[in-house]
C-alpha cells in the first residue's frame, strides 16, 4: 500500500533516538532538517562530542541545526524556511511555544510510557523503580504542557523481571520507532485522530539526582533491588563501609530474617553474596561492589579482599 510522504524535521539526541531517524528514512519521508543540541563537553578531558543524531544525519548527508534554545527567532526563522508538514520529536525535549505551530500537521513526540502514567524527564527508570510489570511507548501530539497532549498510539510491553534501564531503553526505542513510522502514516492518510489524555490518572516523573542512588537501608530489600536495576547506569546505587563509598551494582531480595540486628547490619556472608538487614525484616544480598577508585568485583571477591564479617555495618 502507498504511504504518502510528509516533510519532517525530526528532534533527537542520544543513542536511542537513532532507531527512529532510520525508520522515518526507511520508510522514505523527506527528513528536512535534524534538530539537536549544541556539542557538550564529555570525560575527564571535556572533549567537545556531537550528539549521535548530528553524527548520523551527517553520515546520512541530512542538514542539521544545533540551536542553543529551540525558541531562537534565527532557528524559529530556519524552521519557517525548511516548509515542514510536520515535526517529530523522540524521546523528550521541551518544545518553544513559538516553535510548536509551524509544522502544518503539528508535532508528534514519541515518549517511553504509556501516558499518562511516567509523565516527565525520566520515565524508563521510574517505571522499573515502581515495580511496574509493564510499560510502553506513546505518540502524541504536543501542546504546551509536560507530555499532556492527545495521545495517538500506543504499543504495550512488559517488563522483564531482571531487565535494567538500558535493556528497556533499547527495546523500548526500537518499538517506538515503527510507532512512529505508523503515525505519521495515518496522519497522512487522514485516518487517526489524537485522544485526550485523563489527566486525573496522571504520575509525573521527578528528574534523576546522584543523591537518589544513596542505599536507604530503612527500605524494603525488594524496594532496593528495583532501584539497582532501575538505577543502572546512573545513579546507580551507593553506600558507605568502613568509611569509604561503596557502589553496590547487584542486590537482591532475599529470604527475610527475624533478626533483630539494627538495618544495614551484615547478617552473613558467603560466595552467593552478602545479607545485609533492610527495613522491615526483610534482607538485601549484594552480588556486585565496588569500592571507589577500584574494579567492580562478585561478591565472593569482594568479601575475601575487603574480609567482610557478619556484624558489620552498611551505610
Amino acid at each position: 500500500m502507498y504511504t504518502p510522504r510528509v516533510r519532517i524535521a525530526y528532534f533527537g539526541t542520544p543513542d536511542i533516538a537513532l532507531p527512529t531517524l532510520e525508520a522515518l528514512i526507511d520508510a522514505e519521508h523527506d527528513v528536512a532538517l535534524v534538530v539537536s543540541r549544541p556539542d557538550q563537553p564529555s570525560g575527564r578531558s571535556l572533549h567537545m562530542t556531537v550528539p549521535p543524531v548530528v553524527e548520523a544525519a551527517r553520515r546520512l548527508g541530512l542538514a542539521s541545526a544545533q540551536p542553543e534554545k529551540p525558541g531562537t527567532a534565527a532557528f524559529v526563522e530556519q524552521l519557517r524556511a525548511t516548509r515542514i508538514d510536520v515535526a517529530v520529536v523522540s524521546f523528550g525535549r521541551l518544545i518553544s511555544p513559538r516553535v510548536l505551530g509551524i509544522p502544518r500537521l503539528g508535532f508528534v513526540n514519541l515518549h517511553p510510557s504509556l501516558l499518562p502514567r511516567h509523565r516527565g524527564p525520566s520515565p524508563i527508570t521510574w517505571a522499573i523503580a515502581s515495580g511496574d510489570s509493564e510499560t510502553g511507548v506513546s505518540t502524541m501530539l504536543l501542546d504546551e504542557g509536560m507530555d499532556t497532549g492527545p495521545v495517538f498510539l500506543q504499543l504495550r510491553t512488559p517488563i522483564g523481571l531482571k531487565e535494567r534501564t538500558p535493556e528497556l531503553e533499547e527495546r523500548l526505542s526500537v518499538l517506538g520507532a515503527g510507532l512512529v513510522v505508523e503515525t505519521l502514516a495515518r496522519m497522512a492518510a487522514g485516518t487517526i485522530t489524537p485522544t485526550p489524555q485523563d489527566h486525573t490518572r496522571a504520575t509525573v516523573t521527578p528528574k534523576l539526582d546522584r543523591r537518589d542512588g544513596r542505599i536507604d537501608w530503612t527500605a524494603r530489600a525488594e524496594r532496593l533491588a528495583l532501584r539497582c536495576r532501575a538505577f543502572d547506569p546512573w545513579p546507580g546505587l551507593f553506600t558507605n563501609f568502613r568509611g569509604a563509598r561503596i557502589k553496590v551494582h547487584g542486590l537482591e531480595a532475599a529470604a527475610a530474617s527475624a533478626s533483630d540486628d539494627p538495618v544495614g547490619t551484615v547478617l552473613a556472608v558467603s560466595p552467593a553474596g552478602i545479607a545485609v538487614r533492610c527495613g522491615e525484616g526483610t534482607v538485601a544480598l549484594l552480588t556486585e561492589l565496588q569500592r571507589e577508585g577500584k574494579r567492580r568485583l562478585p561478591a565472593d571477591a569482594f568479601i575475601i579482599g575487603e574480609r567482610v564479617a557478619r556484624g558489620e555495618h552498611f551505610g
